[in-house]
């Protein structure tokens, strides 16, 4: 077991046992820390930031609209690890989906659900809460270095009533156990607000160009099940989110399959693009975002690297 492996056994353990106002301000203080310190991750947030409230936001906002941003998303942490201490009936109480009704039909119908999913809020509290309500649930996950690291992620969702497929690596591709599914009336949700690998999807996102991953698109063009865009945010006492959609799918006789992608893709975006706006500070996007930006989040151009987070 290496030191990163280490440090997730150890947050799991220290965060479940304490209790929770404890670990709640140790958090809060680790994130003041990383915005005092200023380091990478919080560069590439600020950056991302900057582009999400644009340019008239004085500079001091922005960095109340970073600090917050950085607590938000270790008070994503936090719930994470103590997630699997909880009961089925503090799991549905602990997150609140505006929209559940359409879900509840699309499992009821055995269509099932694609939902296209940002880096914000808590989407393993999200996808815990479908789970404990009963409705079957399969997504992705993307294997991590180390592979204990991974197993241990793969264990903790597992254990939490998600079925988690490789995002390469397993029995059968992870795109054709989707569409089955799909197909027998599952609930697949998908983070969707970043691709950069040469196989992600162009798309306008807040005024600049970025990559986002093709397989929410396809998969719903595929199935024909019904696809929805989440805002995902955080109120003081709880994580919430909300569904828009479904989406309007293409005509099939509108163009090529590649094109219709394209242009399901842009309509998530939008999607996405405006949850964000709402909430800008439970936006956790600590990464290089905009095909223009370099590693560190500074926007001169740069080469893509070769990352993928889903399908």
């Amino acid at each position: 077991m290496n030191l990163t492996e280490l440090g997730y056994v150890a947050g799991w353990r220290l965060a479940r046992a304490l209790p929770r106002p404890v670990v709640a301000a140790a958090f809060r203080a680790g994130a003041d820390r990383a915005h005092r310190k200023g380091g990478p991750g919080t560069a590439r947030l600020r950056a991302n930031l900057r582009r999400v409230v644009g340019p008239e936001l004085p500079e001091a906002e922005l960095d109340e609209l970073v600090r917050a941003g950085l607590r938000s998303y270790a008070r994503y942490w936090m719930e994470a690890f103590r997630l699997p201490s909880r009961s089925r009936r503090e799991i549905l109480a602990g997150f609140r989906l505006d929209g559940a009704e359409l879900l509840a039909a699309d499992v009821a119908s055995g269509r099932g659900a694609v939902v296209a999913l940002p880096h914000a809020g808590n989407w393993d509290a999200a996808g815990a809460w479908v789970a404990a309500t009963g409705w079957p649930i399969t997504t992705v996950a993307e294997r991590l270095k180390p592979e204990g690291v991974y197993e241990r992620f793969l264990a903790f969702r597992q254990g939490l009533g998600m079925e988690i497929l490789p995002t390469h690596g397993g029995e059968r591709p992870a795109f054709d156990v989707l569409v089955d599914r799909l197909r027998a009336g599952a609930v697949v949700p998908l983070l969707a607000d970043r691709d950069l690998s040469a196989r992600g999807v162009e798309v306008d996102f807040f005024g600049g160009r970025t990559r986002m991953p093709a397989g929410p698109a396809l998969l719903a063009i595929r199935t024909g099940a019904p696809l929805y865009v989440t805002t995902m945010w955080y109120e003081p006492d709880i994580p919430r989110g909300a569904l828009a959609g479904p989406l309007e799918l293409p005509d099939p006789d509108s163009g090529p399959l590649d094109a219709r992608v394209r242009v399901l893709t842009q309509r998530i975006a939008d999607g996405l693009a405006a949850g964000i706006a709402r909430h800008p500070e439970d936006w956790h996007m600590l990464q290089r975002m905009w095909l223009d930006q370099r590693a560190d989040g500074s926007g001169a151009p740069a080469q893509p690297p070769a990352t993928t987070g889903t399908i």
